[in-house]
């Protein structure tokens, strides 16, 4: 166990140069990215048919688009919101 332990800490005690840092930190950037708009799709097409944004739950309003009106996120609202 201590092994292990002392092998972890000598680890990250070693110094790590700017452009490994950089990579690790562009490649978690990146990933987050990634992550936003994996969860914007997914909102999007758990979105439901609407007439006015009193059809929708709470946080979501009712947005006119090409398949016609859906509740969506205003964020993700490209067209005009159906009051």
């Amino acid at each position: 166990m201590n092994n292990k332990f002392d092998e972890l800490t000598k680890s990250l005690a070693q110094s790590v140069t700017r452009r490994a840092a950089l990579k690790k930190f562009s490649l978690g950037l990146g990933a987050m990215v990634l992550a936003c708009f994996g969860l914007a799709k997914k909102a999007q097409s758990q979105s439901s048919q609407c007439q006015s944004t009193r059809d929708c739950p709470s946080p979501l309003i009712c947005c006119k688009s090409k398949s016609g009106n859906v509740c969506i996120l205003r964020v993700f609202c490209k067209g005009p919101p159906q009051f």
